[in-house]
């Protein structure tokens, strides 16, 4: 037996880590190349052929031009010997050729997966076969598509013309940077039975096409299955394309009793449950579509008739009125004079001469109607953003807490304008975001009041509770303050910070702060429920379902204590109805883990007593409850 590996390497050198949540909504951790070692050489593929094979590159491990891998997985054990590997190979030259390669539907990654399955009978990591279905899942990728399918859609130069003969003992193949960035295929291309056998593992819905290099009527039908299995694609769902004139994909039409070909086989949780042979786009189509609804079922809200929720607005809400800009900062400026901050000078200067200036311009004074007259065409002063974030740093470590209100509220009102939003949201794409990601430090400030058992003031805790809320105006800093996981500006998750923040103040004794995280409570909730809603009631895509599903149970957990203590203030009531019916309505851990919470906290019992009739007729929530006990 010989071992065998994947070397994993993260083309982006660490770039999607720090920057895929704030430009696309999504946590990706790499942009993945692998490529598998087995008998002491390391096999990749790409769209160049400087090697012996076309399209096939064999180097000593870790001498490619990628360098050495950022991962090695161990792939387990080969009882297949070398010679039959290195003819396995050679078969597959006619497969893997440089003119066939795509960025995203026929690249190195399915290469590796197909390796190794033949040496082992398992698969590559699915974090890595699923990056492009979620990566396209963005509204950032479905942008990109267009010029990727444009750029490898491009002819190549062709392959030579005169065979290359197959070497037992591979020449290493000299490699240059020239490789394009390589994802991974939503077609999967098998060669063997063990890479098919293993996408029926670990896929619920498997759709696979058996086509032959001689069979006229399968190109008239396989363009129709790559358009299919580009729109289906998801997570948990697999397209195969399996060339019965190639290595060895004849065994496995021989094992699934294929006699003719074009002939599509349809597999749910491992079971052959269709068969379509021949040339019919409308038969395909029909059932790919009956074959995902079996395997992804609409969430079960869906069919519930809930005219209510589904008509709220799914717009934040939003604390736009400008305070006095001077009498906040008269207070602010006597906190100042009486601080230790050092150069106390050069701050003042910054607001008289900078920040003010911007802020009385861009947000003026409500008129006597009581509208405000904002002025989104004022530009932004160059020094503008990076002179209010190092005053506001200063006096972070400065100034007492009760005295941070004022700087706190000049940020919920400067974020208000797109261009100082997006430049918070996208701290992390700046070499000084770890001294500029403001919105950060000012909920890592207020949460670390919480851990030292200090009473946040109720000045601050409120400003700051308004200032989350106003990030929801801006998908670039909605994405950044709800960041999942650690990023080059912020070393705890930016959205576990904000939900330290949110929880406590939930039950804080006084109605405005209530009123306030109530507010940014609802705010979450709707940018939660908003691409629910948008896919329909689909089981949505995530590769970040434990950590997400964590979240969600930790804020429904949170509503409902504050929804069964909140007694006095019916806006509060009605806004944490509206947040806790968003949270459940389509979520996707509802019947897995948050349907029990509700259960053990007898929500239904809380909700009911909460419908009781209050002073003036009416009741205090106007809510419907379905009959197994869920708030909606």
């Amino acid at each position: 037996m010989a071992p065998v590996e994947l070397y994993i390497y993260d083309l982006s050198n660490g770039i999607a880590k720090n920057l895929s949540y704030q430009l696309t909504g999504r946590q990706f951790d790499g942009i993945w190349h692998t490529s598998v070692v087995a008998f002491g050489k390391e096999v990749y593929y790409g769209p160049y052929n400087p090697g012996p094979v076309p399209g096939i590159q064999i180097v000593e491990p870790g001498r490619s031009h990628h360098g050495r891998p950022m991962l090695v997985e161990n792939m387990g054990d080969t009882q297949i010997d070398e010679e039959t590997f290195w003819e396995y190979i050679q078969e597959l030259q006619s497969v893997y050729t440089g003119d066939k390669y795509h960025l995203i539907e026929f690249n190195c990654n399915g290469f590796s997966n197909d390796c190794v399955g033949f040496l082992t009978g398992g698969s590559i990591p699915s974090y890595i076969k699923e990056l492009p279905t979620d990566f396209f899942a963005t509204p950032f990728g479905q942008q990109l598509r267009p010029m990727i399918d444009q750029i490898f859609r491009r002819t190549l130069p062709a392959p030579s013309s005169t065979p290359r003969a197959f070497l037992p003992a591979p020449t290493l193949a000299t490699t240059s940077g020239a490789e394009a960035a390589i994802l991974t295929s939503p077609i999967h291309i098998c060669t063997n039975s063990a890479s098919f056998n293993s996408l029926l593992r670990s896929n619920k819905a498997v759709v696979a096409f058996f086509t032959s290099d001689t069979c006229a009527p399968c190109k008239m039908i396989s363009p129709v299955f790559g358009k299919v299995a580009t729109e289906k694609n998801r997570d948990g769902a697999a397209f195969i394309e399996v060339n019965m004139s190639n290595g060895m994909s004849g065994v496995v039409a021989q094992d699934h009793g294929i006699s003719a070909t074009p002939t599509f086989l349809f597999f749910l949780s491992g079971s052959k449950t269709d068969e379509l042979r021949g040339v019919n786009a409308i038969e395909l189509r029909s059932k790919v579509d009956l074959l995902l609804y079996e395997a992804f079922p609409l969430h079960p809200h869906v069919k519930l008739d809930l005219p209510a929720i589904r008509a709220v607005s799914l717009k934040p809400i939003i604390y736009s009125q400008p305070p006095s800009f001077d009498a906040a900062y008269g207070k602010l400026a006597s906190f100042i004079e009486a601080s230790s901050a050092p150069d106390k000078s050069a701050v003042v200067t910054a607001f008289k001469a900078e920040i003010l200036p911007f802020l009385k311009v861009r947000f003026p004074p409500a008129t006597a109607n009581g509208k405000e007259k904002a002025q989104p065409n004022t530009s932004v002063p160059q020094s503008f953003l990076a002179s209010f974030a190092k005053v506001t740093i200063t006096l972070l470590n400065n100034l007492q807490p009760a005295e941070l209100f004022p700087v706190v509220d000049f940020w919920r009102v400067a974020v208000l304008d797109d261009r100082v939003a997006s430049w918070l949201g996208l701290a992390g794409t700046r070499k000084d975001g770890p001294q500029t990601d403001i919105t950060q430090k000012i909920f890592v400030k207020v949460v670390a009041l919480h851990e030292e058992a200090h009473a946040v003031p109720r000045n601050l805790l409120l400003t700051t509770l308004r200032l989350a809320s106003n990030c929801f105006m801006s998908s670039d800093l909605t994405r950044h303050i709800l960041t999942p996981s650690t990023t080059s500006s912020a070393s705890v998750a930016p959205r576990s910070t904000l939900t330290s923040v949110l929880i406590p103040a939930l039950l804080h004794d006084d109605d405005s702060t209530r009123t306030a995280a109530a507010s940014l409570a609802f705010n979450i909730a709707q940018h939660v429920q908003k691409p629910l809603m948008e896919a329909g009631g689909k089981t949505p895509e995530s590769t970040n379902s434990d950590m997400d599903a964590e979240w969600q149970v930790e804020i429904v957990s949170a509503l409902v204590e504050a929804l069964s203590r909140e007694s006095s203030n019916e806006a509060i009531v009605h806004r944490l109805t509206a947040s806790l019916a968003l949270m459940l309505h389509l979520s996707p851990f509802y019947a897995e883990s948050v349907a029990p919470l509700l259960e053990v906290l007898q929500t239904r019992e809380m909700m009911l007593a909460k419908l009781a009739p209050v002073s003036g007729g009416g009741v205090i929530v106007p809510t419907k409850l379905n009959n197994n006990g869920t708030l909606v």
